[in-house]
């Protein structure tokens, strides 16, 4: 079924278009675009982004993998480093930390019409990309293959059936949701 998706480009774009309405229009009901709740979060005092993120989380790992059980989808594993992971994390908490916005809540607040979302995070994030490329073949040099792993997962390399990790994963997700929640976090 997701074979005959994958070869017809043009509803591959109406596809896209679609879920990120969607994804847009999830976010801006769950008040993660927001300004204040966003703070609230980098300041620890409300934690409704994570909440929203952790479900996600699982509802994400449970579906691509029921996809994949069912032979519907297939997973292509990007092969990765320590150095990318810490250069990603590096720019994404900066952006994160001066902004306030991560590049799908800025790109849902643009959507609604916040202005520091439209000239902060989109031009800010495209003023950031042209830096990252222009400086990319030094990074790849010195940094980014640094810590290699290739294209590794998480059941691959502790060498378990991915629905064990799933699973414990998820629950341990779950108990935390409840943690907090019982907590009024």
């Amino acid at each position: 079924m997701l074979e005959a998706i994958h070869t017809k480009k043009g509803l591959q774009l109406c596809l896209g278009l679609l879920i990120g309405i969607v994804f847009g229009f999830l976010l801006q009901k769950g008040g993660v675009t927001r300004y204040d709740v966003i703070i609230g979060q980098l300041l620890l005092q409300d934690f409704t982004v994570v909440k929203i993120m952790l479900s996600a989380v699982v509802t994400g790992m449970i579906g691509v993998h029921l996809l994949k059980s069912l032979k519907m989808a297939r997973l292509h594993l990007k092969s990765g480093s320590l150095g990318q992971n810490v250069i990603g994390g590096l720019i994404f908490g900066i952006g994160f930390g001066l902004l306030g916005y991560c590049p799908g809540t800025v790109a849902g607040a643009a959507g609604q019409g916040a202005l520091d979302a439209i000239f902060g995070g989109i031009v800010g994030m495209l003023i950031g990309a042209g830096i990252f490329a222009a400086i990319f073949p030094k990074l790849q040099k010195r940094i980014l293959k640094t810590g290699y792993f290739g294209e590794l997962s998480l059941p691959q390399l502790l060498k378990v059936n991915a629905w064990l990790v799933i699973m414990i994963v998820c629950a341990a997700i779950v108990a935390l949701l409840f943690i907090m929640e019982k907590s009024g976090l």
